[in-house]
């Protein structure tokens, strides 16, 4: 009979990296999987991490290499498999990737979100091409050029502020009339001189061939049209559960966020939820690590009370 795991973690982010560190410090037999080659998910993503105890300014690149390290430190590191599907087979719970076919007693579910994208024409075509949705990532390709951002909340804001330092030109784009980012962020970029903030206005059409060369517009109020001549379109509307593949093993909310508390308990016995995939308040690196050691000390519970 193939190896049966007491818990099997997806997902190598914040949350799963914290997992995996409290289930090598509680003696667990764990499986741990990730898609990714670097370790960190999001987080790696951010220019500058500021609101994490005790590192302050620190990069997101930085901040996942170190968690990763630590998990290294005690013998513990993500399989690169991509997980197809999980199924509940009571008292196991089966793992399928491309390659291997797992089981453990219990998994927690760390597999986070992705960036939310407008659905407008111009923007599939010219994704790579000018079209980005990290500008942490691509903005350095943006010197000394123009570019817009579409969004209003904290990742779009700091999106700008980052952009600001790089680009001549900086526009932001928010269908509303004032922000939901942060007022500590709003106030750092209403400091930014080239930063240009267009006001109850969408997005409805990427302009370009081989490459951006604007974003088309909408006034909410009046319906009128205009375009914004930019090099580069920086999409910041939010994010979406990855919690396609586990629809019919556990409970969504109408956003497709996993039913979860903050034990990380799920409906379902034996699955754990933790970091962004799951419903709650607040969505950061600091409580993606709590979501994780939350997770392994629910699974050790489970584990006690239902031993084979």
């Amino acid at each position: 009979m193939s190896e049966i795991y007491d818990t099997a973690i997806l997902g190598a982010g914040p949350a799963g990296i914290s997992a995996a560190i409290y289930a090598a410090r509680a003696k667990l037999n764990t499986l741990w999987l990730d898609k990714q080659f670097e370790q960190g998910g999001q987080v790696l993503n951010t220019y500058e991490v500021d609101n994490y105890p005790g590192m302050p300014g620190i990069s997101g690149m930085d901040l996942g290499e170190a968690m990763a390290g630590h998990a290294a430190k005690l013998g513990i590191e993500p399989l690169r498999e991509n997980v197809l599907s999980v199924e509940d087979a009571g008292t196991d719970k089966i793992i399928r990737t491309k390659t291997h076919e797992y089981r453990a007693r219990t998994v927690i579910l760390a597999c986070g979100a992705s960036h939310r994208k407008l659905n407008i024409p111009g923007e599939e075509e010219l994704s790579g091409m000018g079209v980005s949705y990290c500008a942490t990532c691509d903005g350095a390709f943006f010197k000394n050029k123009t570019a817009v951002v579409v969004g209003g909340g904290n990742m779009a804001v700091e999106d700008a502020i980052f952009l600001s330092r790089i680009c001549k030109k900086v526009y932001l784009v928010h269908r509303r009339e004032e922000l939901r980012a942060e007022r500590i962020l709003q106030e750092s970029l209403f400091a930014c001189e080239n930063v240009e903030i267009r006001w109850n206005s969408v997005a409805v059409e990427i302009q370009g061939t081989e490459c951006v060369t604007g974003l088309k517009i909408r006034d909410v109020q009046d319906a009128t049209e205009s375009v914004i001549a930019t090099d580069g379109a920086f999409i910041a509307v939010g994010i979406l559960p990855n919690t396609d593949k586990f629809r019919n093993l556990v409970k969504l909310d109408e956003a497709g966020y996993i039913v979860a508390g903050e034990e990380g308990i799920t409906e379902t016995p034996g699955i754990f939820a933790a970091g962004d995939i799951r419903t709650k308040m607040l969505r950061q690196v600091v409580t993606a690590v709590a979501d994780g050691a939350n997770a392994v000390a629910s699974v050790q519970n489970y584990l006690i009370h239902r031993r084979d």
